[in-house]
């Protein structure tokens, strides 16, 4: 009998900060029943400082890269997950997924100041997101 992981699509406007701390997060702490891919309502670049903090945690993010939904067009997953709300309003129709859930968490990215003033923000929001995939998909096997 073949096991087959839960697919879990997470989405944002950007796909630059919250949607890739939330796939790789879910890759690296619950990949073994789960997996993960993230994509934005339009596609940009991955936040650097987003990559700084999911380094810290020793997660691998050299194939993290800003994807746009249509690159997922047509697939199947077992949960899509809206990070903000503008991708919850302008989430498509046509992402089968067996639940469609909506948590939002705040946008580091949107902050001013230098690195070392918004660092710890962007910490608080990958830990936010971290706590909140285990407490969520940690018992979806």
């Amino acid at each position: 009998m073949t096991f087959m992981k839960k697919q879990i699509l997470f989405l944002c406007t950007h796909n630059s900060c919250r949607s890739q701390m939330a796939e790789a997060l879910v890759n690296h702490y619950l990949g073994d029943h789960c997996q993960a891919f993230s994509a934005g309502t339009e596609s940009t670049r991955v936040n650097p400082l987003a990559i700084h903090v999911l380094t810290e945690l020793g997660i691998n993010t050299s194939h993290l890269y800003s994807k746009s939904m249509d690159e997922f067009a047509g697939q199947t997953f077992d949960h899509v997950v809206t990070l903000c709300g503008d991708a919850n309003e302008k989430c498509p129709l046509f992402f089968g997924g067996v639940e469609r859930i909506h948590h939002g968490f705040e946008d580091p990215s949107r902050l001013t100041g230098s690195e070392d003033e918004v660092l710890p923000e962007f910490r608080r929001v990958r830990d936010e997101i971290k706590s909140w995939i285990i407490d969520y998909f940690g018992g979806t096997k």
